[in-house]
């Protein structure tokens, strides 16, 4: 499925693409647009097992196109995807969208902003995905592999979908701007009713600017005028950030590599004894001495090393065995006969 990756890439691309310029975000659009690419024939071709595992691919690189960075557009668009290649889908029984718990309140986020905007389209697709039980919730968005070395490359983001900063604008508004001016206003006056001095020969009453209102105003017009001109600025942006990725990508196949480089010991030969030539105690090349094993004698063995019965002990031990074996009418003598002395 790997080898597919950038069509099916290319292909939703310039279906949001398409989208994009027509600057709706009415699903009717979207529809119409999905009908002339005959984009539901994506599915053509699988065979059996196939199907269950493209229409899974095809939801996994569909799904962050309805995330964050991206537009608000992009993002609806995103959803529509969703929802056709959800069903046009061939396999049986369909496979659901892979939803992990963090990507789950942004899309909850999103679902209110759609609420807010009165955008009943967007939520009306989004309630019906909802309740074909659609979305499976996950712990990570992506299936993980254990045991397998896999190097998973990360989608590349397209710079033209992405949302451009906005917050100045929203922020600094005409009737913040006129409150604080009024409050500046105030402001000037109250310090010249508590004081007789001027506020100029004073420093302890110039804690504010009295141009502050003029300076914020020109720092958003500053922003947004940049904002505009910033398409020209950012192919220099595009490859230092493309030269970051790449020195990011070199330094993790470097680790990669030391990774596997070291040796594995096989599960066959974990328990054998380490062979150690010693042969010869004389120093080598380097001068270093030779390294002999020290070897660890049994239980058995470091037990009869211990019990030692010798002299009078021995005869009368003898002597006594024998009377034993003569009470009990047997012959034969046991196998470990020191140990069955020390009994």
């Amino acid at each position: 499925m790997d080898m597919c990756r950038k069509h099916v890439e290319s292909d939703f691309e310039e279906l949001l693409k398409r989208f994009k310029q027509t600057e709706s975000i009415r699903y009717e659009v979207f529809s119409n647009i999905w009908k002339e690419m005959n984009f539901s024939s994506i599915f053509y071709g699988t065979m059996n097992r196939e199907k269950r595992q493209f229409s899974r691919f095809a939801l996994d690189i569909a799904t962050p196109y309805v995330l964050p960075p991206y537009s608000f557009q992009i993002r609806v668009g995103g959803l529509y995807l969703l929802f056709g290649l959800f069903h046009s889908q061939t396999a049986t029984p369909p496979q659901p969208i892979r939803m992990s718990l963090k990507d789950w309140e942004n899309l909850k986020k999103f679902e209110r902003d759609t609420v807010e905007a009165q955008h009943f389209d967007v939520l009306f697709i989004l309630r019906r995905l909802e309740s074909a039980k659609a979305f499976l919730f996950t712990a990570m968005p992506t299936l993980l592999t254990y045991s397998k070395r896999r190097n998973v490359k990360r989608p590349a983001q397209c710079d033209d979908f992405m949302e451009r900063a906005s917050r100045p604008q929203e922020l600094i508004t005409l009737e913040l701007l006129e409150e604080l001016s009024n409050i500046q206003t105030h402001y000037q006056n109250l310090k010249k009713s508590v004081t007789s001095e001027s506020p100029d020969s004073n420093p302890s009453l110039n804690l504010i600017h009295n141009n502050m209102v003029p300076r914020l105003r020109s720092s958003v017009v500053d922003f947004y005028d940049w904002q505009q001109k910033a398409p020209n600025e950012d192919v220099g942006e595009g490859t230092s950030s493309q030269q970051c990725v790449s020195r990011a990508e070199l330094i993790a196949s470097i680790k990669s590599r030391a990774y596997k480089e070291a040796g594995e010991v096989v599960k066959s030969r974990r328990h054998r004894p380490v062979e150690v030539d010693v042969t010869s105690n004389k120093a080598g090349p380097s001068g270093m001495s030779g390294w002999q094993r020290k070897k660890r004698w049994s239980l058995k063995a470091r037990t009869d090393e211990s019990l030692q019965i010798t002299g009078d002990m021995w005869k009368e031990a003898t002597t006594t065995t024998l009377k034993y074996l003569s009470i009990h009418g047997t012959e034969k003598t046991p196998k470990n006969f020191k140990s069955w002395l020390s009994k």
